[in-house]
């Protein structure tokens, strides 16, 4: 790889001659593949089943390294979100994230969070009352966000497309504030050549103007005492640690330390004569690519913070005609615990989200460009009420409500090329829940010759053809 020279001289003197020779030779190796699993998903999942594993990621609890990469695209396990391709060392948010949220259900945002990694990994990690908001200002990467948040089933998050601007009206609203900032991205050499190509001093004073102007725009939203995690790809001080420094000179933010291993070989500060907590990883010392994270607290306010409160109230909605209250009642049944949830119609689409926040949600909706919050459950076309493919891929769907159908593999990858299926003869009639090796593919309409299929058109596999080599994950290790 030909670096930059700007960027090798910057780097040396920042590193010194041989941490940079060492960190030049590693950007010349193969990167890593890591994985990190959803066990909401992997009930009772052990790590000693996944043979394909070449070690566990040792920030993270659910992260695991593979040995080679995988055909991702032509496994199921994947496309039902059983887990997310996610590079190594930015599974070190979970460790902010346990040590200073833990239990306590909080309201977080990720502010910048396509395509989703940062966002599926809080919604792990947060307690299971929390809620989390994923943003993207980008449109089309928003849709991408909530496919993969989709996927990975959890109830309580709601995703918007909005600059950091917008959220300046919901003044002390979250807990939590993950800004994982656009940057340079130095520490995706080795996995982006387009980094190198567009990288320059220029661009990185771009970008550490950029990322202050963010911090500026969010910090009104972030509660009294609440926690700002603030993280680049990058390894330069002045997109990191100079960034760092001015938010406490600026705001007055307390610079938290993060537990940490010895053996996890990070790099702390390198910012001379100013000596706070802040992590760097470095790849030719962690296994992984080049990420920089610092945990911050706002000041405590003077006055006792409250619960974000939503505007009046303008009388009960009225549900739109074209769903009754009895297609309503039938999607309640549905539900694996229905108190817990209110449910809402737009047109002729029925959702559920969890009743707790509905007071932030209505907040939320009306400062924000809201994409979807909470679960899709149901599509309503006359009397019929078609089971949407996001209540399948949810953690709140009853086990006992659809006939299930086990499908082969061949079966699995047609049906996500929206094929149609062809069930046995002893299939039921009418919406069955397809499953591969038990989890959750999405749903049919089997009419006996054929079974309809309702994958999204829009997330299907677009390729023809097989690769002539497979590698998937299965509970039996990688399979060929």
């Amino acid at each position: 790889m030909e670096l930059p020279a700007s960027f090798a001289d910057r780097t040396r003197s920042l590193l010194g001659d041989e941490e940079y020779n060492k960190l030049a030779d590693a950007l010349n190796d193969e990167q890593p593949v890591s994985i990190r699993l959803n066990e909401a998903k992997l009930p009772g999942a052990s790590f000693s089943l996944f043979h394909g594993c070449a070690g566990r990621v040792p920030w993270s609890s659910t992260g695991c390294y593979l040995d080679r990469r995988l055909t991702f695209t032509f496994d199921p396990l994947f496309h039902a979100g059983c887990y997310y391709v996610q590079e190594a060392s930015s599974m070190f948010v979970e460790q902010a994230l346990k040590q200073y949220v833990g239990e306590t259900p909080a309201v977080m945002l990720d502010l910048c969070a396509a395509p989703g990694g940062k966002s599926t990994h809080a919604r792990s990690v947060l307690s299971a009352g929390s809620l989390l908001v994923a943003n993207e200002v980008i449109r089309n990467r928003s849709q991408i966000l909530a496919e993969n948040l989709t996927k990975w089933g959890h109830p309580g998050v709601v995703v918007t497309n909005n600059d950091p601007a917008d959220f300046a009206d919901l003044e002390d609203f979250f807990d939590v504030i993950l800004t994982d900032v656009p940057c340079s991205g130095e520490g995706m050499f080795r996995k982006d050549p387009v980094a190198v190509s567009e990288w320059s001093p220029e661009n990185v004073d771009i970008c550490w103007q950029r990322q202050r102007r963010i911090v500026s725009d969010i910090w009104s939203s972030l509660k009294p005492g609440g926690l700002l995690i603030y993280s680049t790809c990058t390894y330069n001080t002045k997109e990191d640690e100079e960034n760092i420094r001015w938010i406490r000179d600026e705001f007055g933010a307390e610079i938290l330390p993060v537990n940490v291993s010895d053996d996890w070989n990070i790099t702390g500060n390198l910012l001379a004569g100013d000596d706070f907590p802040a992590y760097r990883f470095l790849p030719h010392r962690a296994k992984g690519e080049g990420f920089f994270l610092a945990a911050l607290r706002k000041p405590e306010a003077d006055s006792l913070q409250t619960r974000y409160k939503s505007a009046p109230a303008q009388g009960k909605k009225k549900v739109v005609s074209g769903v009754s209250k009895e297609q309503l009642a039938v999607a309640r049944g549905w539900l694996l615990s229905p108190d817990d949830y209110e449910l809402s119609v737009n047109g002729t689409n029925i959702t559920a989200f969890p009743k707790d926040y509905l007071p932030e949600l209505s907040s939320l909706q009306q400062s924000l460009r809201v994409i979807q919050a909470g679960v899709a459950l149901a599509e309503v076309k006359g009397k019929d009420l078609i089971p949407s493919h996001a209540l399948a891929m949810s953690q709140v769907l009853r086990d006992d409500i659809f006939p299930r159908e086990e499908v082969s593999y061949e079966q699995a990858i047609a049906y996500l090329r929206k094929e149609a299926i062809v069930l046995s003869a002893e299939a039921p009639r009418g919406y069955v829940l397809l499953t591969y090796t038990n989890i959750p593919l999405g749903f049919v309409k089997n009419i006996g010759n054929r079974a309809n299929n309702l994958y999204p058109q829009e997330w299907r596999i677009r390729s023809g053809y097989l690769p002539e080599e497979i590698l998937i994950l299965s509970a039996a290790g990688i399979n060929l």
